[in-house]
Order: C-alpha cells, then sequence, then structure tokens
C-alpha cells in the first residue's frame, strides 16, 4: 500500500524530502498504526508544507529554522485556512520533526516556538496604535541599515505588506512622486498601493544614503540589502523585525505578520471599507478580509455608543 494519501496527486520534492517524507509516513503506519483516515490527512498537511520548503530552496531539513516555520504558517494564514486545519498542521509539523530529531537527521527540533491556534480564532492580534508607531521609529541614526529598516518597517505598517512581497520588491516598483508602489502579489498578481508620507520620506533618505552604501555600487539587485549587498532573505528580514520589536519592548507574542494585521486592523477602525481594504491587501476574496472584522470588543461598544441614535 502506497504510503502517501491516496487522493493526493504524487509529490515533486527534492531527493531528501521526499525521503523524509516517506520514512515518516511509513512510522506512522506502521510503528504508530495510525487509522488510514488520520494517515491521509497527515500526508496531505505534511505535503503542503514540504511543497512550501522546497519553493523556499530548501533542499533538505538540516537547517530549518523557526522563522521558516512561522513563514509557512503565515503562508497559510493568508490562504484563508481555517483555525482546526492550521492547528492540525502544527501537530504535523511537531511530530514530524521530533522524529528527525530523534533519528538524528536534524540537529534540532525547531518547532517548540510554535503555538496552536485559539479555537475560533482566526486573525493574530494587532499592535495598538502607539505600539505600531514605537515599533516603526524604534531604528534611529544614519548608518545605511538603520536607514534601510526604518523604510522597511514605514512600508510594512503603512501598506501592510507581506514579508515575501517586501523582500522581492525591485526599486523600479516605488512611484515616490506619486506616493504608491506597485507591489506583485500572489498569483503574480500585481496591485497599486499608496505609500504614507512617512513611508516616502524614509525610502528616499534609504535610496539616498543606505541603499548605495549596502550595494556597494551595484545597480541590479532588489531593493532591501542584506550588508553584503545581497538580496535580504525572509529569516534576515524577520530578525530585523525582531530586533527592533525587542526595542520597542514589543517582544512578548510580536510576530512580523502582526504589522500587516496591524494595517489592516487599524484602517477598519478608522471607517475604511472592508473592499478597499480587501484591495490593498490583495486579497482575492472578501472572505478573507472579512477576518479583519473581529476587531476588540471594546471598540465596537464605542462606536455604537457614538453613533447609535439612543445611546
Amino acid at each position: 500500500m502506497p504510503l502517501e494519501a491516496k487522493s493526493a496527486p504524487r509529490p515533486e520534492l527534492p531527493p531528501a524530502l521526499e525521503t523524509a517524507r516517506e520514512d515518516y509516513l511509513g512510522y506512522l503506519r506502521y510503528e504508530r498504526r495510525l487509522a488510514e483516515t488520520t494517515l491521509d490527512a497527515y500526508a496531505s498537511d505534511l505535503l503542503f508544507y514540504l511543497r512550501w520548503l522546497t519553493g523556499q530552496n530548501a533542499g533538505d531539513l538540516t537547517d530549518v529554522s523557526a522563522s521558516m516555520l512561522e513563514g509557512f504558517l503565515e503562508a497559510e494564514r493568508d490562504r484563508g485556512v481555517s483555525s482546526r486545519t492550521l492547528g492540525r498542521r502544527i501537530s504535523v509539523l511537531r511530530g514530524f520533526h521530533a522524529y528527525l530529531q530523534r533519528r538524528r537527521q536534524a540537529p534540532e527540533d525547531p518547532t517548540g516556538v510554535l503555538d496552536a491556534p485559539r479555537p475560533g480564532r482566526r486573525l493574530p492580534r494587532a499592535l495598538t496604535i502607539e505600539a505600531a508607531r514605537r515599533l516603526v521609529e524604534a531604528p534611529e541614526g544614519d548608518a545605511p541599515r538603520d536607514l534601510r529598516d526604518r523604510a522597511i518597517l514605514e512600508l510594512m505598517y503603512g501598506s501592510g505588506l507581506r514579508v515575501s512581497e517586501v523582500i522581492a520588491m525591485p526599486p523600479e516598483a516605488l512611484v515616490l512622486r506619486e506616493a504608491y508602489v506597485r507591489v506583485v502579489g500572489k498569483g503574480d498578481k500585481e496591485r497599486a498601493v499608496p505609500l504614507t508620507g512617512a513611508s516616502v520620506e524614509a525610502l528616499r533618505r534609504y535610496l539616498a544614503d543606505g541603499r548605495p552604501t549596502l550595494a556597494r555600487h551595484r545597480d541590479a539587485g532588489p531593493l532591501f540589502l542584506n550588508f553584503r549587498g545581497g538580496r535580504l532573505s525572509r529569516m534576515g528580514l524577520w530578525r530585523i523585525l525582531r530586533r527592533h520589536a525587542v526595542a520597542a519592548g514589543l517582544e512578548d507574542g510580536f510576530h512580523p505578520h502582526m504589522l500587516r494585521h496591524s494595517f489592516a486592523t487599524h484602517l477598519l477602525e478608522g471607517g475604511a471599507d472592508l473592499r478597499v481594504i480587501q484591495e490593498l491587501l490583495g486579497h482575492t476574496s472578501v472572505t478573507t478580509t472579512q477576518i479583519y472584522t473581529q476587531v476588540d470588543r471594546g471598540f465596537l461598544k464605542e462606536v455604537h455608543r457614538r453613533f447609535h441614535p439612543r445611546p
């Protein structure tokens, strides 16, 4: 009997990932003796994960980090995966990586920092407006990396961009004179997203005094560069965001995706139409955007008190 889920197509994975997948499913079948329906669900979840890793150019499992796992979960949240499905996938990741460590196929288990989503909650907590201000203003100084970090934070909070969209963005995507940026999102769909005045100022400073130094006189490459002048990786960007979150006193529970959630939540609380937020976020369906209607009950009570004719 084949190990993969019967309904799943044959995966196209690097040899190391395919071998690890087959080994783990064999362990679940013959040692754990899981039911076929449970095994099919595990096989499907594992396939989603390993295909995502393949798309991140991960040829083996020895260097998978907690940041990469969080990147996978971020991508799943963006696809509108339910809390129940997300919780099951986290369970699969924990079991899979624990198995790899026990079999000495990986040096460590990176899943210890993962928290299962609370039942009925699909929206991670957003920052307060004051906390978001402290975060974006955390990078201080005129060093190239300080200018880069301030531009990144202003852009992510001011325009609600995904991590993947930021690291892949070329300089020519910016139209600073008209205060907008062309963003290529999921499915290679392009959208135009406005820039805040603070974002425009931070990006101008970075382009003038930060990026030329980081680029080391090379013109080609993405907008945001690492200290070697190369493309900023997802993990590199997450380390930058976490460092400034600590500086802003937000290290408790901070996740890079919170900037995108905060962008949408603050627009909604300010009165923006849900369809406009959908367009800005690049969501295909408004159903995905509707998670942002789960705002704080205190805010809803205040709106009700202020606008109902009989408060």
